[in-house]
C-alpha cells in the first residue's frame, strides 16, 4: 500500500511511476487521479504491454479493493506493483484534484445492479401479493444475469447505454482539449465544495 500523500509527491510525469486506474471506463471518466491511465481489472491480463516495464506501478480503484485484487493478478509477473491506500475516495478526501472526462453519472454496472435488484424485488412482492406467476420475472432477471456472466454480453447494459443520461453531452469548443477530448480538472474538497477549470 502507498498513501495518497506519497503518490502526490511522486513525479509520474517523468516516468518515475505509472498510475493505473482499474475501474470501469465510466467510473474513470467521472473522476480519476491526474496522470492515471485506465485499464479495467478484467482487461489487465490482456494489456500487460500497456504497463511500463521500467516504472513501478501504482494501482488505483475507488476504495482499494479492486486494486488489491489486480495486484494479486500481477504479483507473479512483477514485484514493483503497489496499491493506492483508500483509492480515489481517499485522494478526493485529501483535497487533491481529479480529472473529469464526463459529467458525473452512475457507473453502468451500478445502474444494472440497481435495475436488476428492483425487478427481482418487484417480481417477488407481486408474486406474494398478486399472482404467483410474477415469480417468473425474478427468474428471468436471474437468467439474464447468468447469461451475462457466461458470455460477457449484458443486454440490460446495452439498453442502458442508449438512455439519454448515459449519452455523451455536447460541449463548446472552448471546453475541448488539444487532443480533442473533453476534460476538466476538478478540485474536490472533503467538505463537498468544488471549483472546476478546463484543461488546455
Amino acid at each position: 500500500m502507498v498513501s495518497v500523500s506519497e503518490v502526490k509527491k511522486l513525479s509520474w510525469g517523468r516516468g518515475e511511476v505509472q498510475l493505473v486506474d482499474v475501474r470501469t471506463a465510466s467510473e474513470y471518466a467521472t473522476g480519476h487521479v491526474p496522470g492515471a491511465i485506465n485499464i479495467p481489472i478484467e482487461q489487465i491480463e490482456g494489456r500487460l504491454d500497456d504497463l511500463s516495464p521500467h516504472s513501478p506501478i501504482v494501482l488505483i480503484c475507488q476504495s482499494g479493493r479492486r486494486a488489491g485484487l489486480t495486484a494479486g493478478l500481477l504479483e507473479p509477473l512483477r514485484a514493483d506493483v503497489t496499491v493506492l491506500d483508500g483509492g480515489t475516495s481517499a485522494w478526493v478526501s485529501a483535497g487533491f484534484p481529479v480529472v473529469v472526462n464526463a459529467k458525473t453519472r452512475w457507473a453502468l454496472e451500478r445502474q444494472v445492479r440497481l435495475i436488476a435488484g428492483l425487478l427481482v424485488v418487484i417480481g417477488a412482492v407481486l408474486a406474494l401479493k398478486v399472482n404467483p406467476h410474477w415469480a417468473y420475472l425474478a427468474g428471468f432477471v436471474g437468467l439474464g444475469l447468468t447469461f451475462a456472466g457466461l458470455t460477457d454480453i449484458c443486454l440490460m447494459a446495452s439498453l442502458l447505454c442508449r438512455m439519454p443520461w448515459n449519452r455523451s453531452r455536447r460541449v463548446s469548443p472552448a471546453a475541448t482539449s488539444a487532443q480533442g477530448q473533453t476534460c476538466s480538472l476538478r478540485n474536490v474538497s472533503s467538505a463537498g465544495g468544488d471549483g472546476e477549470t478546463m484543461l488546455s
